[in-house]
Order: C-alpha cells, then sequence, then structure tokens
C-alpha cells in the first residue's frame, strides 16, 4: 500500500492521528482553466514571451513534488498523468496519482466567457475505459433548483455505476452554489443537508473514498463531522491568498474535524511550491501554528534568495473572511 493507502485505512479503523491528515497537490486545472492554469511567470518578461507558464513547466513542477514526496495524493488531468506515468514518474514515490473524472461547465475559467456564472451543465472529458488511475475525482455543482440538480445526480448514478464494474474508486467534490438561488450565509447547511442526503441513498460499495468540499467555516466542517465520524471531509483551496489564508484554512479545518485538503492555487501561485508543501505537512503534524509557519516559509524564500510576493508582514495577514472569526 502506498502512504494515502495506508492513512485512509487508519482512518476506516479510526486509529488514524492528525499526522494522517491527506495532503493532495490539485494539479488539474488544465481542466478548467486550459492555458492560464499553468500559472503566471514570475518576475519582467522579455517582450514576446508569453505571461503564462508551458505545459512543460507546469510538468516540472509536479515532478518535483513527487520527488519531494510530501503529498499523499497528486490529482491531475487524464493527459498529464499519462505523460508522467510513461515516465514512470511515481514509482519511487508514495504518492498516490489520481485523475479528475469529471469537468463541469461551471469549472471552465476561461478567457472571454463567463461559464463561472452559469448553471452547471454535467460534462465528462475523461473516459474511466482509459485513464491510467485507480482512483479520480469526480465533482458536482448544486444550485438548489430541483430540475438541474436532478440531472446532475442521475449523471452521478451512471457514473458510480459504471466505476463499480471498472473496480474505480473515487473521491467527491462538492463546490459552493454559483447562481444565487442559495444565500451565501446557508451554504454550509445547504451542503451539509445535500451531501448527507446524497450519500443516505449510496450502499457502502457506492461511496466516496473521502469528500472534498468547499470550506464555510468551522461550525459547518464540525456539524458534517459529527453528523458521522466514518465520513472523511476533505476541503478545497479556493483562491491563493495569502501564505496566512493558507495556513490559516488547514490549521481551522483540522481543528473543527476535516481530514483531508486537496490546495490547487494555492500551491500552483506560490513562489516556491515544494517549500511551501513542506510547511504545510508542518503545521498539520502540530510543529507549529499558522504564524510561525508564515515565518519559515519566508525564511525558506530568503535562503533560497527568492523574492516573495509579499513582504512578511503583508503576508501574514488574514484576507478570507470565513477565516477571520477564527485567526489567532
Amino acid at each position: 500500500m502506498n502512504r494515502f493507502e495506508m492513512k485512509l485505512a487508519r482512518m476506516r479503523e479510526g486509529n488514524d492521528t492528525r499526522k494522517d491528515f491527506i495532503l493532495a497537490d490539485a494539479k488539474d486545472a488544465d481542466t478548467a482553466g486550459g492555458l492560464t492554469s499553468m500559472g503566471r511567470r514570475l518576475g519582467v518578461l522579455p517582450a514576446g514571451v508569453s505571461a503564462f507558464r508551458s505545459r512543460a513547466e507546469f510538468l516540472d513542477d509536479i515532478r518535483r513534488i513527487i520527488k519531494q514526496d510530501v503529498v499523499d495524493i497528486v490529482l491531475g488531468s487524464a493527459s498529464n498523468i499519462e505523460a508522467l506515468l510513461k515516465e514512470d514518474a511515481f514509482a519511487q514515490s508514495g504518492i498516490q496519482h489520481a485523475v479528475r473524472m469529471n469537468d463541469t461547465s461551471d469549472l471552465w475559467r476561461v478567457r472571454g466567457a463567463t461559464f463561472g456564472a452559469q448553471p452547471s451543465v454535467p460534462f465528462r472529458s475523461a473516459s474511466l475505459k482509459r485513464v491510467q488511475a485507480p482512483i479520480g475525482l469526480y465533482s458536482l455543482t448544486f444550485n438548489g433548483e430541483a430540475d438541474h440538480d436532478a440531472q446532475l445526480l442521475e449523471r452521478f448514478a451512471a457514473f458510480r455505476e459504471e466505476a463499480i464494474e471498472r473496480g474505480f474508486t473515487y473521491f467527491l467534490e462538492v463546490f459552493n452554489p454559483i447562481e444565487g438561488k442559495i444565500s451565501p450565509s446557508d451554504y454550509g447547511s445547504f451542503l451539509n443537508d445535500m451531501i448527507t442526503r446524497l450519500l443516505a441513498g449510496l450502499c457502502q460499495i457506492e461511496q466516496p473514498a473521502f469528500l472534498k468540499i468547499a470550506f464555510n467555516g468551522g461550525g459547518a466542517i464540525s456539524e458534517l463531522a459529527q453528523f458521522d465520524p466514518a465520513t472523511i471531509i476533505g476541503i478545497m483551496g479556493g483562491g491563493s491568498g495569502t501564505s496566512r489564508d493558507c495556513f490559516e484554512l488547514l490549521h481551522q479545518a483540522q481543528k473543527h474535524g476535516a481530514r483531508a485538503a486537496l490546495f490547487g492555487r494555492k500551491i500552483v501561485d506560490a513562489e516556491e511550491p515544494v517549500s511551501f508543501i513542506g510547511v504545510m505537512r508542518k503545521l498539520l503534524d502540530g510543529v507549529y501554528g499558522p504564524v510561525e509557519a508564515v515565518h519559515d516559509y519566508h525564511d525558506a524564500l530568503e535562503r533560497a534568495n527568492l523574492s516573495p510576493i509579499r513582504n512578511r508582514e503583508a503576508d501574514l495577514t488574514v484576507t478570507e473572511e470565513l477565516l477571520r472569526p477564527e485567526a489567532a
């Protein structure tokens, strides 16, 4: 078993500790934002050089993270995971590779369009018949409209049947609503009710390995964790924010019962992703808190002679409203 599988087994047995918290690098943004999702190049660029990194640079970042061997999962697009497997990139690591299995229209963050403001339309690029991974992510975005949400669930049911036939495991991502029918103040309770209602109808063989949900405050995470301790709750990272935002989010989510985190932009937009991940792991293991984590990260940047995007003082700021009430 790899590291992810061992952690999952301990969680299912009820023998997990904080060091079993699952940390995933979500490198699947190319299925959403396309060319721009590789991240921006830093510094002053020569004329004619794209502001966005190439696919080759993006894959190099993933290789470095695999070599570090700290994250438990690397989630990627079917094409990028295939490319990495061809070179046996995961062979010497304890990391589980995973593939994004659907790319609903609300994720299409492309220039010149507004898909993210429209109702989510079910869509799947990746083929279960062809993906080279034993586990993947399936995503849902409920909007509080019966016809729309029922259609999403019908597609999800079809996916589950196909997954069972092929011996494929999945983890379930659930985004906050986007269309305005649900008040933002109700996002946490809406997601908790929709998720538990959905899971109630699934037999054990159909259940997700774990959840990846939006963070709507510690209270919402705690409510879901207390409802059924067997449910493994993971959180998504959202926007880049400050380093303090990232470390505070991890700290608060873990405190309230989350046992996994799948972060994409917070890692890809870091000045030095490998050092950033190392700090995330130490924070989750209880080495220090969010403030000390920011200082440790900036110390690492200084040692590497890298200029920070924000100075240390600015990077200590909590900018995400949901995190401020509990920030130390």
